[in-house]
């Protein structure tokens, strides 16, 4: 048998596969719609949330030195005889919630 046509797959197999799995693992994004059910989650353990939404498009956010891309959401809760309302900043690739500050 001869060894280095084998050897030559074996090896063309192996970078391939790893210039595949480096590819997959930096465009892995969580979803918008997953993002949101975990804020939601997170809000409602100081209240009852009346309302939500997200944006389904990633838009870069700086926090220095930190460069972010993120989704941007808001939460809707009724308090006190009023609305609050809250927006928050998620990582796409993580899902964390980056920052959530009540709007005014």
């Amino acid at each position: 048998m001869n060894w280095k046509p084998f050897l030559l797959g074996v090896a063309t197999g192996l970078a391939g596969a790893y210039a595949i799995n480096e590819l997959a693992s930096q465009k892995k994004q969580v979803s918008a719609d997953k993002v949101l059910v975990h804020a939601k989650e997170l809000f409602k353990k100081s209240g009852p949330i009346s309302g939500s939404w997200i944006n389904m498009t990633a838009e870069p956010y700086i926090k220095a030195p930190l460069d972010y891309m993120v989704y941007r959401g808001g939460i809707s809760r009724h308090s006190n005889g009023g609305t609050e309302q809250y927006e928050f900043l998620a990582d796409v690739s993580t899902g964390t919630i980056l920052d959530a500050y009540p709007l005014k």
